[in-house]
């Protein structure tokens, strides 16, 4: 019996120890599982974290190059200590641009900045490299190099990166081509000053119609009151001769007016070809002017060894003019004659008028002479404004004009179109 409880104490007491070894053996193992199962979690959530950083990095790197991609733009950086510059996610209109090396020397750039703008954006860029300032804007005009295509370009520059001491290291910034912007800033300037210039135009029309009207209406109402106190038929005969010179005038003045604003108003939109004999519309120029030329004791006849011609242009427009350079004519030719012609040249039709006037100085035979308000004698009555109606009537017809003279001896004013036969 005692020897029975003395085996089953053994038993039980070896039991004992083998669990006391399982538990000093196991715990460092669970603490070790424990260990490596925080250590799992930790690294999942590390895990987790770095790809939803990743994920956010790539959003903003797709929007980032969307942006380039709408705006055309390239980004550009200038390390400051070589002095370089590369350009990076380049999306501009790349036809005709100027494309740089990798690392290249930022005088490549100031190379082909056009002079006007040069100093100015190389002053902009080394207050950055010095620090001097934090940003810069400059637009600039710049020529490509074995093209000669030149273009603008818009840059925005910061400092990106300094040194410990502040000093910049690295420039960065964005460039974009700005050419369609420019030619729409020029054209706003341009009709900015075209807006000026017909406030002038029309300030000195008004000012010269005001004094052309009433210098023949004056004439008409003063000789119509002493018409009416005349002694005999002679001095009413001189009168109203001279009431109806200054009818005539006046009515020359608002004809051009009239003229002169339809041109304005239609342009070359309202011109209508038709084909016609040329011979038969100078002949009805001379049939209107020759009873003034019979008045003043002038001849007034046609050159028709320019052939028989038929030309496709405005018809009205051309005798306008016509009936312009007719009334010039008359007007400074006191003794000879008057002459139409024309006379053709290659694809090119000129029609002339030559007077045996007093002539033009040859220093006043130019483009000057057919602007609004130019007369040649001041003395003479008009408005000034035929030949700048007949200018423009050519420019509506494809045309052009000109004159040549000889001062004493007479002019030739002369006005070229298109002709085929």
């Amino acid at each position: 019996m005692a020897i029975a409880a003395s085996a089953y104490l053994a038993a039980i007491s070896d039991i004992w120890r083998l669990d006391i070894l399982v538990w000093v053996a196991g715990i460092p193992l669970l603490a070790l599982a424990l260990m490596l199962l925080w250590q799992q979690v930790r690294y999942n959530k590390k895990l987790q974290s770095n790809l939803a950083l990743l994920k956010n990095i790539k959003h903003h790197s797709i929007e980032y190059e969307l942006v380039l991609k709408a705006m055309h733009l390239c980004i550009w950086r200038i390390d400051v200590k070589t002095r370089t510059i590369t350009l990076e996610s380049d999306y501009r209109d790349v036809e005709g641009a100027l494309q740089l090396p990798p690392n290249a020397p930022i005088a490549m750039l100031f190379d082909v900045i056009k002079p006007a703008y040069r100093e100015r954006t190389q002053h902009c860029l080394e207050e950055l490299m010095t620090g001097k300032r934090e940003e810069g804007h400059e637009q600039y005009e710049i020529v490509v190099p074995n093209t000669g295509v030149s273009h603008w370009e818009d840059v925005y520059a910061t400092i990106e990166k300094r040194d410990v001491e502040g000093h910049p290291l690295v420039i960065v910034g964005t460039l974009m081509r700005i050419d369609e912007q420019k030619k729409i800033e020029q054209a706003l300037i341009d009709a900015r000053n075209h807006a000026e210039e017909s406030d002038r135009l029309k300030t000195a029309f008004l000012a010269n119609m005001s004094h052309e009207i009433r210098t023949p209406l004056n004439a008409i109402v003063g000789f119509s009151e002493v018409l009416t106190m005349a002694q005999n038929e002679e001095e009413r005969s001189q009168l109203i001769s001279l009431i109806r010179q200054n009818n005539a005038h006046l009515l020359r003045l608002f004809d051009d007016m009239m003229s002169m604003s339809k041109l304005e108003a239609s342009g070359q939109d309202a011109a209508k070809s038709t084909r016609f004999k040329l011979t038969e519309l100078l002949q009805e120029v001379i049939d209107k002017y020759s009873d003034l030329c019979v008045e003043k004791g002038l001849t007034i006849e046609m050159d028709t060894s320019g052939g028989d011609l038929s030309p496709y242009i405005d018809r009205d427009r051309l005798r306008e003019v016509m009936n312009q350079y007719v009334n010039n004519a008359i007007k400074f030719t006191d003794k000879g004659g008057i002459v139409l012609g024309y006379h053709t040249s290659g694809e090119r039709l000129r029609i002339w008028v030559r007077d045996t006037g007093k002539g033009i100085p040859a220093d006043r035979c130019d483009e000057r002479l057919f602007e609004r308000f130019v007369k040649v004698d001041e003395f003479v009555p008009g408005t000034g404004l035929g030949l700048s109606i007949c200018r423009a009537i050519a420019a509506t017809i494809g045309g052009q004009v000109g004159v040549e003279s000889t001062l004493g001896k007479g002019s030739l004013f002369w006005i070229e179109i298109p002709f085929t036969s």
